[in-house]
């Protein structure tokens, strides 16, 4: 594809399939949204309280083209506008990234423009950029999702390096476990908030793993597991837990998210001390949370950190946060036509592109 084609169309595709959202926008160099369309498949998975593969794979198939025609629709634009296709590439499920990148590498190739990889968390953390209007690099970055508990280090919005994850589950994949617990459906972050506001924070000393080690790595599966056996009963004990009532349920719920937030708190606090970095970029499903949010805060008022949370409609999966397309286009970093996806983790140092 040839560069001259990347500066003649001032407009940037975005495309996002990673798990079980189909997403398009499309996004101008000045990163505005022009448009942004997502597709959620949460009725299709709902009643395995997770994400099935197979079914979103499916899924996406389906609805990929008629997403990007609403997004082209929306935003009053033609194919033929199209500078550049940014699409997400890593991490994510296989068969969803493929669909995504299929489509990417088609309108690529037809409309003879660039195509730019997207590194799904880099641009979670992107939305900060686009909220704020103006750069916010460098600074540590949390991710918190449903598969991702991350810190990063973020020397630029291409440049970041893993500072530490999860060793289990991801903060929002308890969430949605923890709500299948407590009998309140899928997905779980939303219900959980809610359920919480009218518990107990206190009412359980739920675990808070590796909270006081100098590590910077998250666990919450045994979290999860001493929720469960709160709700419904230690095996073999004598003792029937009390009756799991809406007050019950709430405090339970209370508690747990707590806990979370205290950890997720408590870590990245850390890892501001130690990169000695005075800003702070916040991103991922579970970031709209609002303890989650109200925390944060606290903390960098009082530690004096530069604090960006991305906007609640740009904390789920969307491609709007696909804006980041915009950081590899004008630094020329093209990917060939023969990409393929990285489904997993990258955990050493990094680039947002593949």
């Amino acid at each position: 594809m040839s560069d001259s084609a990347s500066h003649s169309k001032e407009l940037l595709l975005a495309i996002e399939s990673s798990c079980d959202e189909t997403a398009a926008a499309v996004i101008d160099s000045n990163r505005r949204i022009l448009s942004s369309v997502i597709s959620t498949q949460h009725e299709l998975h709902e009643r395995f309280g997770g994400v099935v593969p197979e079914i979103a794979s499916r899924a996406h198939v389906e609805r990929i083209l008629p997403v990007i025609d609403e997004t082209l629709r929306q935003a009053g634009v033609t194919l033929q506008q199209i500078g550049a296709v940014a699409v997400a590439t890593q991490p994510g499920l296989v068969g969803s990234l493929l669909v995504g990148l299929t489509a990417a590498k088609t309108l690529a190739c037809v409309l003879d423009v660039p195509l730019l990889a997207i590194d799904h968390i880099a641009a979670h953390l992107y939305a900060c950029r686009i909220a704020a209007g103006r750069d916010v690099f460098p600074a540590v970055g949390l991710v918190v999702s449903g598969g991702h508990s991350n810190l990063y280090d973020c020397a630029s919005p291409v440049d970041f390096e893993l500072l530490g994850s999860t060793i289990d589950d991801a903060a929002g994949e308890a969430f949605d476990k923890v709500a299948q617990i407590l009998g309140l459906g899928y997905p779980g972050g939303p219900l959980i908030e809610q359920a919480a506001r009218d518990g107990d924070p206190a009412a359980i000393p739920f675990p808070r793993a590796f909270l006081n080690e100098d590590r910077l790595e998250f666990s919450f599966s045994g979290l999860k597991t001493a929720v469960k056996y709160a709700a419904h009963g230690t095996p073999g004990a004598r003792a029937l837990p009390p009756e799991l009532t809406p007050r019950r349920i709430a405090d339970l719920a209370a508690s747990f998210q707590t806990a979370v937030v205290d950890v997720l708190v408590g870590k990245t606090e850390q890892a501001l001390r130690q990169t000695g970095r005075a800003r702070l970029l916040v991103g991922g499903g579970v970031a709209a949370n609002a303890v989650l949010r109200g925390r944060l805060e606290d903390m960098a008022t009082r530690r004096r950190i530069e604090l960006h949370i991305a906007a609640r409609e740009l904390c789920t999966d969307n491609a709007a946060m696909g804006a980041l397309g915009w950081e590899l286009w004008e630094r020329g970093r093209f990917s060939p036509l023969d990409l393929d996806v990285t489904p997993g983790l990258v955990r050493k140092r990094s680039s947002a592109s593949s």
